[in-house]
């Protein structure tokens, strides 16, 4: 594999990583395997820490086909605590407040998640890495500043429940670029009036590539140390 030319690496990224540093310690692999200073290690879309699953990294001048991968429809499962609320609409914030979940039915979820498919107004999550007047959402939301993101036209091809055991719902979602799954989990909490927040979240494919395409940090490492790696 030419690195330095260009590669294309499909990675499963692990819980509690950013997305940084999945490439960080691609970029260091690399640069410790090739005996380089530099190499340049980019990737296609951003997946929260607490999310698991399907990362595109881009190699060398590969890194110039990142935006083709941008645009692709993705897919995931997650799983949804119904019952609660968090200000990041996820686990990485406490709950802060609880409802009941006593009228939730497994027929009530199903017609509520038809609801959310087809072309949807989204509002972003406060905790996100979203630009306002050049600063991070979260940045300001871990300041605790009053922000308003404007909502934004996002598609759900396909929503089915996989299972279903209160509090605890799991939604396998096949949707647009953009699609902020969060934001998605909170808008069906409130939908069946219980609340709601993603526990956790894993992304099974970009465009054509699964999950099962994609292999792990330390499985790389291992392979790139085994290989002899043309320059």
């Amino acid at each position: 594999m030419d690195f330095i030319e260009g590669e294309v690496l499909y990675i499963n990224k692990p819980l509690h990583w950013t997305s940084f540093d999945v490439v960080n310690k691609t970029r260091n692999i690399l640069r410790h395997s090739l005996g380089v200073k530099r190499i340049k290690v980019g990737h296609a879309g951003t997946l929260d820490p607490l999310a698991t699953g399907v990362m595109i990294l881009c190699t060398g001048k590969a890194t110039k086909t990142i935006d083709s991968y941008l645009h692709k429809d993705k897919e995931y499962i997650a799983t949804i605590k119904l019952g609660a609320t968090t200000p990041s609409f996820d686990a990485e914030t406490e709950e802060n407040a609880t409802f009941s979940t006593t009228h939730i039915t497994r027929e009530l979820v199903e017609n509520t998640l038809k609801n959310f498919i087809g072309d949807i107004d989204q509002v972003p999550p406060l905790y996100s890495a979203i630009r306002i007047d050049g600063t991070r959402a979260y940045e300001l939301a871990r300041k605790d500043k009053d922000v308003a993101i404007k909502p934004r036209k996002v598609r759900i091809d396909a929503i089915e429940l996989l299972d279903f055991e209160l509090p605890y719902i799991k939604i396998k979602i096949a949707c647009s670029k953009g699609t902020y799954i969060r934001s998605l989990a909170n808008d069906i909490g409130a939908a069946l009036q219980s609340g709601g927040y993603v526990s956790s979240l894993q992304r099974t494919k970009v465009g054509d590539v699964t999950i099962d395409d994609c292999i792990s940090i330390e499985s790389f490492q291992d392979k790139i140390e085994q290989e002899k790696v043309v320059l």
